[in-house]
């Protein structure tokens, strides 16, 4: 998905704005000293540019990468055809000048529009599992869940818990406005905060062969998009003047939101099909029906207010029992929501609540990394322990209406299509979670090692024992010390990591040997990361690179690009993503490939915890067995340290 799409040298398209994006904040990785407090984007004019890599040295590292996935044939092969790429009569040369040249003309980033573009809004395959992101975010013992949630009413822990997390978020987004949110730090050194100018009133649009986004900042929408009972309903959390409704206010506005589209369904003999539902289908089809949609003037101001909300709200109440209390079952709800239905899947954030005061999210991966959301998803979750001290009620708040819509024959048939499309990918998808409780990140540390990188030569370790072959690897790295960053890709797989996934299991080999061979693969990996972490990864520049190709001719004379171990070292059969801490957020993602795994993980002081899904129309993959692969492996990585502790 996001790294098999910058494959595609199409030509760049233009969306409703320019994408200003970042990544990335945690409480556990960034310093947000409330003493020290820095508004949020004061340290803007400090950050530098992200760098272009020279053509050797992303060559080099690019050549490395391949080592552990070819044969010496094949590799040869390649070591030929990136020779000839970066030679002074190659292509090279000419895309990296160009590049230069969008350095020089963009305001921020070379990469910034055309990460956005490549990896996301020229994506036409229906972009809610593949490339929205998903969180379990965790149980709250003030909200107590109820003992049985009655299908098709909403409960009152359900509308209370979903109250209270958006008088946070709203909080959230006043701060940003305001300039007042923290601006972070990592170790000294400062981290750019212009991604959270994205997280509120922004929306994917559809529109024919490239999507756009539309966003306003500051974000000065009043109201935000409730789903309920696959209805679309503006619920005003201002008033007028800009004051916003109490945490009292807000529950009554749900409540009554709620009641209002039971009334309108209650005169309808038949449901009107759900515009919602297009958000789940193809781009083109949805971007079709959109462009007809748009032809009545009532539909144009029914669109303008979902794309202008702050944030979706999704009240689930037909859910399938296990669903709500099952949590693997609910991140997989919060994943694909079956078949796509009760979500606009193209809103930024979208809290998901069900009827047992359970909460997840689903979001849409364009304007902003997973990290940053999650990082304000968090803050309001440690806010909604305890007493709350309500605000006073703001006067003059205006009711809750259901967006109407105009709906054409045609338009019904493209809402059809979606439904079926997003009910196909939700059933093909499977979603486990794991949970390691013998150790967490305490223990690795006691063996002077990163717990990233261990987590990451453990799974590189269990792929080779379950699959007999070294994967092809991405784990994302934050680019956020530089302006308007957004990410690069560790490559995981190295030739350290594959010699100790073969020697682990091998009895003629010392444990001392081993420990040996891990200790290369731990600092290949930490090698790798660092230099990702400060611009100098293979694959943002290769994508830079490629996207200033002019003509077919010029892309038979990319020969780098042409040789197939380019496709195949970006086919990544794992697809990682670090969200530490876990305690309160379970990520999820899908495959990015139809034979590889998608897996979330975090690392917290006591145990280890992750998510991992799969295709079931693969007849490679096997999320079951693998899961249970990576237990195995994780807890012989034990016994070896603890052994080699006594020694």
């Amino acid at each position: 998905m996001l790294s098999l799409l910058a494959q595609r040298p199409a030509a760049l398209c233009t969306g409703s704005r320019s994408v200003l994006s970042v990544t990335a904040r945690t409480r556990n990785n960034y310093t947000t000293d409330s003493s020290q407090q820095v508004s949020t984007f004061a340290n803007q004019n400090k950050l530098p540019r992200l760098p272009i890599p020279t053509l050797k040295a992303t060559a080099t590292r690019y050549l490395k990468t391949l080592r552990p996935l070819l044969d010496n044939s094949e590799y040869a092969r390649a070591e030929r055809a990136v020779s000839s790429f970066i030679s002074s009569s190659g292509l090279g040369p000419v895309l990296q000048r160009r590049l230069q040249e969008v350095d020089r003309q963009a305001p921020a980033s070379w990469l910034e529009n055309i990460w956005v573009q490549k990896a996301y809004l020229e994506w036409r395959e229906p972009n809610y599992i593949n490339a929205n992101w998903a969180a379990l975010l965790a149980d709250n013992p003030n909200f107590p869940a109820v003992g049985d949630a009655p299908p098709g009413q909403p409960t009152g822990p359900q509308l209370a818990r979903a109250a209270r997390l958006i008088v946070h978020l709203l909080e959230a987004n006043d701060a940003i406005n305001q300039g007042t949110l923290t601006a972070d730090s990592q170790r000294g050194t400062p981290m750019c905060m212009n991604q959270f100018k994205w997280q509120f009133g922004t929306s994917r649009i559809a529109r024919p062969g490239c999507d756009g986004l539309v966003n306003q900042y500051p974000s000065t929408a009043t109201h935000i998009l409730v789903m309920y009972r696959d209805q679309t309903i503006e619920v005003p959390v201002y008033n007028n003047a800009g004051q916003r409704a109490s945490l009292v206010q807000i529950t009554s506005q749900l409540l009554q939101a709620t009641r209002r589209v039971d009334d309108l369904l209650a005169c309808q003999a038949q449901p009107q099909p759900s515009v919602a539902n297009l958000t789940a289908g193809n781009r083109d089809n949805w971007a079709n029906a959109r462009q007809i949609l748009e032809k009545d003037t009532a539909n144009v101001e029914s669109l303008a207010k979902v794309d202008s909300a702050l944030f979706g709200v999704c009240l689930d109440v037909n859910v399938d029992a296990k669903d709500i209390y099952d949590p693997e079952r609910s991140v997989a709800l919060f994943t694909h929501s079956n078949s796509g239905c009760n979500r606009w899947f193209d809103k930024a954030i979208q809290l998901i609540v069900l009827g047992n005061g359970r909460v997840g999210v689903n979001c849409e991966h364009t304007p902003a990394d997973a990290l940053t959301t999650g990082s304000l998803l968090m803050e309001a979750m440690e806010k909604e322990t305890g007493i709350y001290k309500d605000t006073a009620s703001c006067a003059e708040l205006a009711e809750p209406m259901p967006i109407q819509w105009n709906v054409t024959p045609e338009v019904v048939k493209l809402i059809d299509n979606a439904q079926k499309e997003a009910g196909a990918l939700a059933g093909n998808l499977r979603m486990l979670l794991g949970n390691m409780t013998q150790y967490g990140a305490q223990w690795i540390k006691t063996l002077g090692v990163s717990p990233d990188a261990y987590f990451q030569v453990a799974l590189q370790t269990a792929y080779f024992r379950h699959h007999g072959k070294p994967a092809p690897t991405y784990e994302t790295s934050s680019l956020r010390r530089f302006l308007h960053g957004r990410t690069e890709t560790i490559r995981s797989c190295s030739e350290e990591s594959l010699a100790f996934s073969k020697v682990f299991d091998d009895k003629d080999v010392s444990l001392k040997k081993k420990l040996q061979f891990f200790q290369q693969a731990i600092a290949a990996h930490l090698e790798y990361s660092k230099a990702a972490s400060l611009g100098q990864g293979v694959d943002r520049h290769l994508l830079g690179l490629r996207a200033q190709i002019q003509s077919p001719e010029e892309a038979e004379k990319a020969l780098l690009f042409q040789d197939p171990s380019y496709i195949q070292s970006m086919s990544f059969a794992m697809s990682t993503s670090n969200v530490t801490p876990g305690e309160k957020f379970r990520g999820a993602f899908a495959p990015v490939i139809p034979d590889g795994y998608g897996i979330n993980y975090a690392m917290d002081k006591s145990d280890l915890k992750f998510s991992i899904s799969e295709w079931l129309s693969s007849p490679v993959t096997d999320a079951t067995a693998f899961r249970e692969t990576i237990y195995k492996t994780l807890s012989d990585l034990y016994d070896a340290g603890e052994y080699a502790k006594r020694q």
